[in-house]
């Protein structure tokens, strides 16, 4: 009976261990990928969520395991919105957003011992309600802002801005469960265990 691989999860972010963990899946490392998230002039939002999805996985060295790369890339057409690291950032693209679409891409990168990976590129259209100053501001001075790829997490008061939805609402917060567990499956990893 061969030993089942182990699973590395190459990203420092808290919501993508949650999310695993709501699919029976325990990573048995987590060891963020140190890599440059900077966009390559012409890139479309999609192709940076890939290319930035496998780096992260390419990244971690595993001889034994594989490994799990994704990132998000928030868009107002083909405008990405980074991840805010100031207030005055967060304001913008919340101003941006602001009683309208944008898009929300998810790149999920599956690297196998073998060399093999997988890779899938989710789209997710959100629209937000019409934001008040106010409710910008008390946004805002929630902090949840903070290190969000376009100025805001889905999973927590910005719930209550969002008017439509249509994709992959784990996906928004930052790997979409069904391609996740569709690629851990394809390379023989149990999902959905107790």
């Amino acid at each position: 009976m061969t030993q089942p691989l182990q699973l590395v999860l190459a990203s420092a972010s808290p919501r993508r261990l949650e999310l695993l963990r709501r699919i029976g899946v325990e990573p048995d490392r987590v060891q963020p990928a140190d890599i440059d998230e900077t966009e390559i002039p012409g890139e479309t939002p999609r192709q940076l969520a890939e290319r930035l999805a496998v780096s992260k996985a390419s990244a971690i060295p595993a001889d034994d395991a594989l490994v799990l790369g994704s990132d998000t890339v928030v868009a107002v057409g083909r405008r990405i919105l980074a991840k805010t690291e100031t207030e005055a950032e967060a304001r913008a693209c919340l101003k941006l957003m602001s009683g309208r679409g944008h898009r929300v891409w998810t790149g999920v990168a599956l690297i196998h011992p073998d060399g093999r990976q997988a890779v899938r590129v989710v789209e997710t259209r959100v629209s937000l309600k019409r934001l008040t100053e106010d409710e910008v501001a008390a946004y805002l001075a929630s902090g949840e802002w903070q290190g969000k790829a376009g100025g805001y997490g889905i999973q927590g008061r910005a719930e209550a801005f969002v008017t439509k939805l249509v994709g992959s609402y784990s996906g928004v917060m930052g790997l979409p469960l069904y391609e996740t567990a569709s690629l851990l499956r394809g390379f023989g990893y149990p999902v959905l265990k107790s």
